[in-house]
């Protein structure tokens, strides 16, 4: 019997697991990280799965099918979160899988494929500023350059797997081959206010937007404050001011498209001092990989002209990139029809936030539902959902398992 209220209880749980008190900030390879994964392998485990800990620290709980060693439906979700973020982004479709693979257990049902569910270590790159590392990894798409990527802290992803017990040579092992999944499903919340504004509790996605992710480096001239007449100076922060709101200008050119600064740093960081040195990123994000690209190269040249007029040296940094990730049509068909069943409207929409299935898509079609939250609000502490959609959300996912069709119509 699905239980909406252990959903809920799961993520209050999960929530407890933070580096940030009174709030939560749960990163890749940390020991609040690994806290997290444990009870999420208990619970697989309590739900009739078999479950383990990969090598790039992804859970994974297998429900075998009528027979051992069957293809499987694979579902899940991350239990990494960013900074001060909300309870259910990502956690949900974790513990919503759990929760389904638990209904089949219980009545002792099994299907002519395995069920398997994954909480993915990674996926929000907070802590090494690359995304979808356990997805990747699991997709076999994961460079094992990435393994020489240091925190902030200086640690190594190298070090930090084998610090959280794992082994960085076992990578390899972690790989699916296509067949092996027939498809991919994730439950998550909307992170935006669409089904909310039309009084819909789930939407079926049919494309998770595109993305590009660039660091920028301006370099100028560090000065005395008091000294340095202004039209003598080379600021690094006033050049990136002006790049940051060339960025906004271009994004705002179009409705589909977002592009957001989310960090920036200016060096030397003395209230006398003018800033030398300063680095930013750059996200863009769109539902068309030609309209990101071209925005992308529009921003490039701005910021390019920006540094040369203000004599200040530039250096521009691809750090990811990723196309639109578009939801099978077979999928969305089944997922159209679980939503129905449950005698609810059919709503489908994009996704403009990034998720796993971006990676997993390298192996097989990929499908999503959404729950809707309050607002909106996500990647925030006020991130909020009824308990009410959550076990809606989750008859529908059990629906669309318990019916799936392996093959495309």
């Amino acid at each position: 019997m699905l239980s909406a209220e252990r959903i809920m209880q799961r993520c209050d749980a999960l929530a407890r697991h933070s580096e940030l008190p009174g709030g939560l900030t749960r990163v890749f390879l940390s020991a609040e990280g690994r806290a997290a994964t444990d009870a999420v392998l208990g619970w697989m485990r309590e739900a009739g799965m078999q479950a383990r800990l990969d090598a790039i620290g992804n859970a994974v709980g297998r429900y075998e099918g009528e027979r051992a060693g069957l293809p499987c439906l694979m579902m899940g979700s991350h239990l990494d979160t960013v900074r001060d973020a909300g309870r259910y982004d990502g956690m949900l479709g974790v513990i919503s899988a759990i929760e389904c693979v638990a209904s089949l257990s219980s009545g002792k049902k099994r299907l002519p494929f395995a069920v398997e569910a994954v909480g993915f270590g990674d996926e929000e790159g907070v802590r090494f500023g690359t995304t979808l590392l356990g997805s990747r990894a699991i997709a076999g798409t994961l460079d094992a350059a990435v393994l020489k990527i240091k925190d902030g802290k200086g640690t190594s992803m190298e070090q930090a797997l084998r610090d959280f017990g794992l082994d960085p040579q076992k990578l390899g092992t972690v790989k699916r081959k296509r067949g092996e999944v027939l498809a991919y499903a994730e439950l998550h919340i909307e992170q935006g206010p669409v089904l909310e504004a039309e009084g819909l509790a789930l939407g079926v996605v049919t494309a998770i937007n595109g993305f590009s992710r660039l660091r920028v480096t301006l370099r100028g001239m560090a000065g005395h404050a008091g000294t340095v007449p202004m039209g003598l100076r080379r600021d690094a922060l006033a050049a990136a001011a002006e790049c940051v709101l060339a960025v906004e200008r271009t994004a705002q050119a179009d409705p589909e498209l977002v592009g957001t600064v989310g960090r920036i740093e200016a060096r030397p960081g003395a209230i006398n001092v003018i800033p030398g040195e300063v680095e930013f990123t750059v996200d863009v994000r769109a539902p068309r990989d030609d309209l990101r690209q071209k925005a992308v190269s529009s921003m490039l040249q701005a910021i390019e002209a920006i540094g040369k007029a203000r004599g200040v040296a530039l250096k521009t940094e691809k750090l990811q990139e990723n196309g639109v990730a578009s939801c099978a049509p077979w999928l969305m068909e089944q997922m159209d029809g679980a939503v129905a069943a449950e005698g609810l409207p059919v709503r489908r929409l994009t996704s403009g936030a990034g998720h796993d299935g971006m990676a997993i898509q390298a192996i097989a079609d990929i499908a999503m539902l959404f729950v809707r939250c309050k607002g909106g609000v996500s990647h925030n502490p006020a991130e909020s959902i009824s308990a009410q959609d959550a076990g809606t959300g989750a008859r529908v996912l059990s629906r669309f398992i318990e019916g799936f069709h392996a093959v495309p119509a």
